[in-house]
């Protein structure tokens, strides 16, 4: 099975966004009440948010950990960098109920991620939000078929998003 796509991870018996083992990080548990969100190895979450509050939901990804920083941002965008960068390069953000903006950073893992990963692993945030199943991402047996299917993806493959699409039809919101 596989265990990751970009910085959408298994750890244990859940899937988390970001890196959970760095003692100073910040990741996104995704459990079947919501959105966990640990600070600082803590055990105990900062917030939790209900999926029913979740109206959308947005995954921004940087390939590597020091695009994630200020000094990356700054550098990136003085090269006509089109990707995700700075400080908000790594974050989850969304419209919870009834219309409160809300966002928040999570740690970049140590290691790279693959565009298509990143690509597939932000297409799945999104097609679940428009699909009305952000429930599901809470369901680490669903994430774990969806995944499976998803992390094998070729790199050149085109319209992943469709993929995206059609793996969450078939297997159900």
């Amino acid at each position: 099975m596989t265990q990751y796509l970009g910085p959408l991870e298994r750890v244990g018996d859940r899937w988390v966004v970001g890196d959970p083992k760095r003692a100073e990080g910040s990741c996104l548990v995704l459990a079947a009440e919501g959105i966990e969100h640990h600070v600082g190895g803590a055990a105990e979450p900062r917030a939790v948010i209900g999926w029913n509050r979740i109206g959308s939901l947005e995954l921004r990804a940087t390939m590597r950990p020091w695009m994630a920083t200020r000094t990356g941002g700054a550098v990136l965008q003085l090269g006509g960098g089109y990707m995700d960068s700075g400080r908000s390069g790594c974050s989850v953000s969304g419209l919870l109920r009834p219309h409160e903006p809300w966002s928040v950073n999570y740690t970049h893992h140590e290691r790279t991620y693959t565009t298509m990963h990143m690509a597939l692993a932000c297409d799945l945030f999104t097609k679940a939000s428009e699909a009305k199943a952000l429930h599901r991402l809470g369901d680490p047996e669903w994430l774990d078929a969806v995944v499976a299917r998803l992390a094998p993806t070729p790199r050149w493959t085109p319209l992943p998003g469709r993929r995206v699409s059609e793996i969450i039809e078939l297997l159900g919101t």
